[in-house]
């Protein structure tokens, strides 16, 4: 069988210069890292012995708290195998946990550095609630893109600044999603999100590519194996083959690549969360 790189899945806090990063590898662990941006140095949280879905999370804008959807697939535990959980980053240890016992909707985005809303679908049950941070029920998305990723990955990146472009339907059970943001120098990055049954090897159903595009002279240029992008203020970073790098855009292109972490040697550890 085929062997991996580590899949990265980066959240950016964005009124503080801190990001959690979503390692997973093997398919049924992940851990999670918080991300100094200031300083580029990472500092571990937990592992879990199941599945994060990263396109449901969020992390609040102060980089304090995480809400998250998780599956281990025990449907006999409290948990009920499927869960929304809030956390402090980049700990998983849940604050208020939120059984859902399937994988319909779950997880959802932060409104302000204290509220977050719940992509509640078919309804969560409470197993544990916090004071220290509060739901917020009267927030819904503008648009609903279903029922599974999309209903919150949509919402978040639109939020964070990029722009819907086009929406193609490729055939049945695949179709790519195309978002721009703007960079400097007459750049932009493009995303393209899928979302098919039949994906690539080391895919999962959804999954994106980017490139990086030149308004004025129409020059593409493809970044295969990059598959998480965002600006982070004045430069770009990505994750390409469970490393996370920077770079700077230039009139030329990219300049200065920087590799800021290699995740792939990690393996699971069991640590406790200190609160």
């Amino acid at each position: 069988m085929a062997e991996f790189p580590a899949r990265l899945h980066v959240l950016l806090a964005s009124h503080a210069p801190l990001g959690l990063v979503i390692r997973r590898g093997p398919s049924k662990h992940v851990a999670t890292i918080l991300w100094n941006r200031r300083r580029d140095e990472f500092q571990l949280g937990q592992w879990l012995k199941g599945r994060i879905y990263e396109r449901r999370s969020d992390l609040s804008p102060d980089g304090k708290h995480l809400i998250y959807f998780a599956m281990n697939g025990k449907w006999d535990s409290e948990a009920k195998g499927s869960w929304t959980a809030i956390s402090r980053a980049p700990y998983l240890k849940a604050l208020a946990i939120f059984p859902k016992g399937d994988c319909w909707h779950g997880g959802g985005l932060w409104t302000n550095k204290n509220d977050y809303w719940v992509n509640d679908g078919y309804g969560h049950s409470v197993l544990r609630d916090t004071k220290e941070v509060r739901r917020d029920k009267r927030f819904e998305p503008s648009e609903y893109y279903g029922g599974e990723c999309l209903g919150v990955y949509y919402p978040r990146l639109l939020r964070d600044g990029w722009q819907l472009m086009e929406r193609v339907n490729v055939s049945k059970w695949k179709d790519k999603d195309v978002f721009e943001k703007d960079l400097d120098r007459g750049w932009r990055l493009r995303k393209i999100a899928h979302a098919e049954i039949d994906s690539p090897d080391g895919k999962g159903c959804y999954w994106d590519e980017h490139q990086l595009v030149h308004t004025e002279s129409r020059t593409e240029v493809d970044c295969a194996d990059w598959e998480w992008a965002e600006l982070d203020r004045e430069r770009l970073v990505w994750a390409s083959r469970g490393k996370l790098f920077a770079g700077v855009v230039e009139s030329s292109g990219l300049v200065n690549e920087t590799e800021l972490f290699d995740f792939n040697p990690m393996d699971f550890e069991a640590i406790e969360a200190p609160y």
